[in-house]
C-alpha cells in the first residue's frame, strides 16, 4: 500500500512540474518578445546641436532603439565612434567595439577597446567606460593606460572631464615629465 502512495504522490509531482515546464516557456516567450527593437537602423551618423552649434557626432554602423520596454535604452552592437566638440569646437574622438545608451539616466556604457583621444596628443584607452551625458564626465572602475605627451601612466578607477583637462585618478603608477 506505501509502495502505491509512493508512485501515486511521485506521478503528480511529475504532472505538475511538466505542466509548470509549459507555463515557464510561455513565460519566456512572453519576455523576450518585450526585448525587440522598437527602432533598427544601419550607418548612422547622429549630430547633436545646440544653439546652431553642433556638441557631437554620434556614428555607428548598427542601432537597435528598445524605445518601448520599461528602462528604454539605445544599443551599439556592432561599435560606435563619437566626436565630441568644447566651446571652442575642438574635438574630442570617443570609440568602442559596444555602446548602450540608458535613456532614463542619460548614461553611456562603453565596451570593448574604448579609446579617447584628443588634438592635444592625449590618449586614454580602457576596457569599459561610462559616460554621464548631463555632467559631460566620464568614469570607470577598470584598469586603464593614460598617455600624454609628458609620459604614460596606468591606473585603475578615475573619473574625468569630457575634454581629458580635469582628471581624478585612483590607483595610478607609470612616469610623467615634471618639466614645464
Amino acid at each position: 500500500m506505501q509502495k502505491k502512495v509512493s508512485l501515486l504522490f511521485l506521478g503528480v509531482i511529475l504532472t505538475s512540474l511538466l505542466a509548470c515546464e509549459g507555463n515557464f516557456r510561455e513565460v519566456q516567450k512572453s519576455v523576450f518578445s518585450e526585448f525587440n527593437p522598437s527602432g533598427d537602423a544601419d550607418s548612422i551618423a547622429i549630430k547633436y546641436t545646440d544653439s546652431g552649434r553642433i556638441k557631437s557626432i554620434l556614428e555607428s554602423p548598427k542601432m537597435l532603439d528598445y524605445a518601448t520596454v520599461k528602462y528604454p535604452f539605445t544599443e551599439f552592437p556592432k561599435g560606435v565612434r563619437v566626436t565630441l566638440y568644447d566651446e571652442k569646437g575642438t574635438p574630442t574622438y570617443v570609440t568602442a567595439k559596444y555602446g548602450v545608451s540608458f535613456k532614463e539616466t542619460d548614461l553611456i556604457d562603453l565596451r570593448g577597446n574604448v579609446k579617447i583621444t584628443n588634438t592635444a596628443g592625449q590618449v586614454f584607452e580602457t576596457e569599459q567606460l561610462y559616460f554621464d551625458q548631463k555632467n559631460e564626465w566620464f568614469f570607470t572602475e577598470k584598469r586603464y593606460k593614460f598617455s600624454d605627451p609628458k609620459g604614460v601612466s596606468y591606473g585603475e578607477g578615475v573619473d574625468f572631464s569630457k575634454d581629458l583637462k580635469i582628471i581624478n585618478s585612483q590607483r595610478v603608477s607609470g612616469e610623467l615629465d615634471k618639466t614645464e
